[in-house]
């Protein structure tokens, strides 16, 4: 509200007289009409004349109104959880989805919110439709479903400045779900599906190649030192038996198998 230098006039203090001693002539009576109680929650914005009595609100507790005078509203100073019905909205990347959301906001001026807007809590949920279009129609849908926290605070921010002046102060902002056609989830299905096999098919080969390096190492060894082969070979054959008890096994010495292939490699 701008500040206005002059007070309401000689007749309106003719008037406030005149209701002063209505109430002193009326009194104990009087009481009962010019006391009103505020709760701590709520604030009461008193108009005399037309006027605002003051920039501030009154209340907590006992209020004194003028009959014929003055009026007042009260204003509830409690957090309001508003909840954004589903909207349609088009992403960046031609998607189409629905998002919906919940406000909570505060009224922190019982002043502005009566003065300056016609309904303080209708506005600020049409309010919060419009910018939940705008913001997420300037992001694609990858960055909507992987950065909710930052477009919750994006929203947030633009709310909040746009809602300083009707007196109101936005806590917090959520998205609560985003819907999308299930053609698009069935296509998103199929490409994680890909990735996954893409990547499963790369950790398979890798671990192949490390094998092979391994073995070829092991080999290395074995070789460099024959009693090594020979244990390996003994620890086999009681893997072997160990498994499957009915297997019948006939050990033979390891240097048949050296011999036999120096055999095969000469003839």
């Amino acid at each position: 509200i701008a500040d206005r230098k002059e007070g309401i006039g000689v007749c309106g203090w003719i008037l406030v007289s005149l209701s002063f001693l209505l109430v002193l002539i009326t009194f104990p009576i009087s009481t009962w009409a010019c006391i009103k109680v505020v709760r701590e929650y709520e604030r009461a914005v008193v108009f005399r004349l037309g006027r605002t009595l003051s920039k501030k609100a009154k209340g907590p507790g006992m209020i004194l109104i003028f009959p014929c005078t003055d009026t007042f509203i009260k204003v509830d100073l409690r957090t309001v959880t508003c909840k954004i019905p589903p909207q349609e909205i088009l992403t960046r990347d031609a998607v189409t989805a629905q998002v919906d959301g919940v406000v909570h906001y505060r009224i922190h001026s019982a002043v502005s919110a009566v003065a300056n807007v016609t309904d303080v809590h209708s506005a600020t949920l049409l309010l919060a439709q419009t910018t939940l279009r705008n913001v997420l129609g300037t992001q694609s849908l990858a960055q909507l479903l992987a950065a909710r926290e930052e477009t919750a605070h994006s929203i947030q921010a633009t709310l909040d400045g746009a809602t300083e002046q009707w007196g109101v102060k936005v806590a917090r902002v959520e998205i609560k779900d985003i819907r999308i056609p299930m053609a698009m989830q069935r296509a998103m299905a199929a490409e994680a599906e890909t990735a996954r096999e893409t990547r499963a098919k790369v950790v398979a080969a890798e671990g192949e190649m490390n094998a092979s390096k391994a073995l070829q190492r092991a080999s290395m060894v074995l070789a460099e030192s024959p009693a090594g082969l020979q244990l390996r070979y003994l620890q086999t054959l009681t893997t072997v038996a160990a498994q499957n008890n009915s297997t019948i096994v006939f050990p033979l010495p390891i240097n048949m198998f050296g011999s036999l292939g120096q055999k095969s490699m000469g003839g």
